[in-house]
């Protein structure tokens, strides 16, 4: 991924904190039918290895993860992004001299990928994956609520995904190449849209 040096962000924390934020990722492998990708929420474990580990699964019916995978395998992950007017810079009143962009938060992670079928490793994946995304709800659901021996079928229906995280590139770019007063304009301009992925966008740009 091209990255501007203003755009690059470097620290693992804020990196964590937004894998864990953006939830869905693009698993994307290269074999020998060339590229395939699969969309799927995935599960940060910061206690392992250096820089984490990626949690997930996948249909046991999708062919990717019986395919042979050249290199390291790339999850793609995207945090808030929107489109920036450039009505929104006060330059555009004083020469005209602007133009639109997007801004936006993505994350690319590569690693050696591994699946696996253990129905006990499953288990665990698929309950913290629930427990994560059910937190805060009225009433969590969780997998013990339903039927062991139901659990029990659905589990051999998929293989778990662990990714080993060995690289990281992390973009946020959100108008750090423009002047105080374009920043303020365009996250004012953000953060009074009706679309609640362009007030997340609005809460990224520097001040």
């Amino acid at each position: 991924m091209y990255i501007p040096s203003a755009f690059r962000v470097d620290d693992l924390s804020a990196i964590h904190a937004a894998l864990r934020d953006a939830r869905l990722a693009q698993l994307v492998t290269a074999g020998p039918d060339g590229i395939v990708a699969t969309p799927l929420p995935m599960l940060l474990e910061t206690g392992e290895g250096g820089q984490g580990v990626l949690y997930g699964h996948m249909a046991r019916a999708n062919p990717q993860w019986k395919a042979p995978v050249n290199g390291d395998a790339l999850a793609i992950f995207m945090g808030p992004d929107a489109y920036v007017s450039p009505s929104w810079y006060p330059g555009k009143q004083r020469d005209g001299k602007v133009v639109p962009t997007w801004n936006y938060l993505a994350i690319h992670v590569y690693g050696p990928v591994e699946y696996f079928d253990d129905a006990d490793r499953l288990r665990k994946v698929v309950t913290a994956l629930t427990a994560r995304h059910e937190a805060g709800r009225p009433q969590p659901w969780a997998v013990s609520d339903a039927p062991a021996d139901y659990i029990a079928a659905m589990l051999k229906g998929i293989v778990g995904v662990r990714l080993p995280i060995a690289r990281i590139e992390a973009k946020r770019k959100m108008s750090q190449n423009r002047s105080e007063e374009d920043r303020a304009g365009v996250a004012a301009g953000l953060a009074a849209s009706d679309d609640p992925l362009d007030r997340a966008a609005a809460a990224l740009v520097p001040r």
